[in-house]
């Protein structure tokens, strides 16, 4: 018997529209293949619709704040209605940024140097401690956004700009610039399900090059890497997969330079988009986006 699936997509990140756009894919596929479907923000219609529709199980499709960093899986513990992806432990700690980089450092997981900033020391002294931890350029992220959500490549003329262009999280991450091959790696469950590499066309693969089609980012899959170190990405992705405890599809960002992996993060509810990496991994592998859905799904009923 087909459930009753209900999806949630949007809510107030700045990944909403990317959000809309998965719960619709999603639910378009769904009811192709008999699924009875209702799409619902996360808002205060939330319980109403829960109560309303009856769900079977609730497909995460938010994507960032609020719905890809613990808040609102502890919300939907509460209906004791099982749930896709990660439970509200592993979203946060993969959603910040410096938490997961003490776990994936402390686990021997190569991740870019870093050191936080809280724009609390004098410009003359921030610029010092850069080019003695790390050197420019340097990448500046948000500890808590996705989709790479205003992170910036900087040099020491414009640094400035961008941070307090970015003031309003009030403490950013400064990182060391790798330049290097893009490489993003799909985990599902304990399966290493496969790679691809990214060519933008941009200067990194930011918010454009992932979901503007105009930005032509090329996607290359089979990746183009011996068997031996195709095999060493995967592993350092299921290892992180692992220790922050997802559940799941997830997806890892990695830059390749001078024979190292480097993980810049790990993503809990990856799109699923026309665009999305997770979906065409699984297509080369031989996974329809319906049954990769219906596997998320299936999922989502083992316990968290």
């Amino acid at each position: 018997m087909k459930k009753k699936v209900l999806i949630l997509s949007g809510g107030i990140s700045k990944e909403r529209l990317i959000s809309l756009d998965t719960g619709l894919q999603v639910a378009n596929e769904l009811k192709k293949n008999g699924y009875k479907v209702k799409i619902s923000e996360p808002n205060n219609n939330l319980q109403k619709n829960i109560k309303n529709f009856k769900p079977g199980i609730i497909f995460n499709a938010l994507h960032g704040q609020f719905g890809e960093d613990g808040y609102i899986q502890s919300l939907l513990d509460r209906y004791k209605i099982p749930y896709t992806h990660s439970g509200v432990l592993a979203s946060a700690i993969a959603m910040d940024k410096e938490i997961s980089k003490k776990i994936f450092l402390k686990n021997k997981i190569n991740t870019p140097k870093y050191f936080t900033y809280s724009y609390d020391i004098k410009n003359a002294d921030l610029i010092k401690k850069i080019k003695k931890k790390l050197k420019f350029p340097v990448v500046v992220k948000p500890l808590n956004e996705g989709s790479s959500v205003n992170v910036y490549i900087c040099n020491e003329k414009n640094i400035f700009r961008i941070l307090y262009s970015i003031k309003q999280y009030k403490k950013v991450m400064i990182e060391e610039f790798i330049g290097g091959r893009e490489i993003q790696v799909a985990i599902m469950g304990n399966k290493k399900l496969g790679a691809i590499e990214l060519k933008p066309k941009r200067k990194f693969y930011d918010y454009k090059a992932k979901y503007n089609s105009s930005a032509k980012t090329e996607h290359i899959i089979p990746v183009d890497l011996p068997k031996n170190k195709l095999n060493q990405v995967l592993s350092m992705s299921l290892k992180a997969h692992k220790l922050i405890g997802c559940k799941g599809v997830t997806r890892s960002d990695f830059k390749f330079e001078n024979g190292k992996f480097y993980l810049l993060e790990i993503n809990t509810q990856p799109g699923m988009t026309k665009l999305s990496l997770v979906p065409e991994i699984a297509a080369f592998k031989g996974i329809s986006f319906i049954k990769l859905i219906e596997w998320i799904l299936k999922d989502a009923t083992t316990k968290k």
